[in-house]
């Protein structure tokens, strides 16, 4: 009889956490809204175990910080409940949480809130958080390869149904060429390092994890969407439960004024160094989490801003469109059922940020999609 290896403290650690985040999902029971006054708003976020304690990514964990928005709900006779979903099961953990009526509010990938919206969950987009997260591709050491051209033939890892699967399909598709011109390795962003460094797979499509390989020495980088159109970036926002939202404007708005809150906060130089930093508390290095936010033209103050721009509205249609196309959702989603403009407005009036951002936040230069050059 084989002799079962004991796991490790990281894999012991993701297990815990994973079963804190569906106990805390299962702990709020099914509640129609039936238009009663809600007395909880439950907000669900990427989290990361950081010494011993739960720390939320990105926006929510400035809006818990703040303490601004739970002090405001107090004054109405409303909790403030917070659901960590860990990184790895996010987009699926947060869509049955949805589903179950059991989370209200969550910021999350453009991916994942189309699947949902897709099996019925009516999910509305009442705040956009920036402009997007940058793809790198890259490929292993030794390989001669310079373009996604020079990889036809090649295995290419890349998680599918992830939100980075939009902009591989979208370099290929610039590049006149299909993905069956590849061997598509479906495999964790996780497992991706072990399976460059032994030859399993001659490249990767990631996120930022493909700049931390190339500091490691484990690949090098060839192309990242810093030379693609703005829509090509995967996006996050902040998302809504449709018939929450319409059942408590008023609590919705306290929401979107939190978040608009936390990203005017975000968006200062003098908080940069802050916000780098805590965005390192997850798995990334300080200078991996710099390095993606440099030289992509992006102004650091419109990286956070919560404007509809035509470019957002451009990339979940097209967002929809392929995972349509792709087989990925079974009905194609309404984008403008999907975008909910009603908070963002008087988020930004109350707060005395009109004027804050540009309206149309300015696209950067950018180089041909399919150029070989590396980020």
């Amino acid at each position: 009889m084989a002799i079962q290896k004991p796991r490790s403290i990281k894999a012991w650690a993701i297990g815990a956490v994973v079963l804190i985040a569906v106990v805390a999902l299962a702990a709020f029971q099914f509640r129609g809204d039936g238009g009663a006054k809600a007395k909880t708003v439950t907000i669900a976020g990427i989290a990361y175990p950081f010494e011993r304690r739960q720390v939320y990514n990105g926006l929510t964990g400035v809006v818990i910080r703040d303490g601004w928005l739970k002090a405001e709900l107090a004054k109405r006779g409303v909790a403030l409940a917070l659901t960590p979903v860990p990184t790895a099961v996010g987009g699926p953990l947060i869509n049955e949480g949805f589903s179950g009526k059991r989370i209200d509010f969550a910021a999350y990938g453009d991916f994942p809130a189309i699947i949902a919206i897709s099996g019925g969950v009516p999910l509305r987009l009442v705040a956009p958080t920036g402009q997007g997260l940058h793809s790198y591709l890259v490929v292993r050491n030794g390989l001669a390869a310079r373009s996604i051209a020079d990889l036809k033939g090649k295995r290419i890892a890349l998680h599918r149904g992830r939100p980075w699967e939009l902009p591989f399909s979208k370099l290929i598709d610039a590049s006149g060429l299909k993905q069956s011109d590849f061997k598509i390795v479906n495999i964790n962003p996780a497992a991706t390092p072990a399976a460059l460094a032994s030859g399993n797979v001659d490249a990767a499509f990631l996120l930022s994890d493909g700049l931390l390989l190339e500091q490691k020495g484990a690949g090098r980088v060839i192309w990242s969407t810093k030379q693609a159109p703005a829509d090509w970036r995967m996006r996050a926002e902040l998302f809504g439960r449709g018939d929450f939202v319409d059942a408590n404007p008023e609590l919705t708005q306290l929401v979107v004024d939190a978040y608009v809150r936390a990203a005017a906060w975000s968006a200062q130089d003098a908080n940069r160094d802050r916000v780098i930093k805590d965005a390192a508390r997850g798995a990334m290095p300080v200078e991996i989490i710099a390095r993606d936010y440099a030289n992509d033209g992006i102004p650091w103050r419109e990286r956070f801003s919560p404007a509809f721009t035509r470019e957002l509205v451009d990339h979940y249609r097209s967002a929809a469109d392929y995972a349509f196309e792709r087989g990925l959702v079974r009905n194609k989603v309404d984008v403008d059922k999907l975008i909910d403009r009603r908070f963002v407005a008087p988020a930004l009036r109350d707060a005395k940020l009109e004027g804050f951002w540009s309206p149309t936040a300015p696209a950067p230069a950018q180089a041909q999609a399919a150029a070989p050059k590396a980020s």
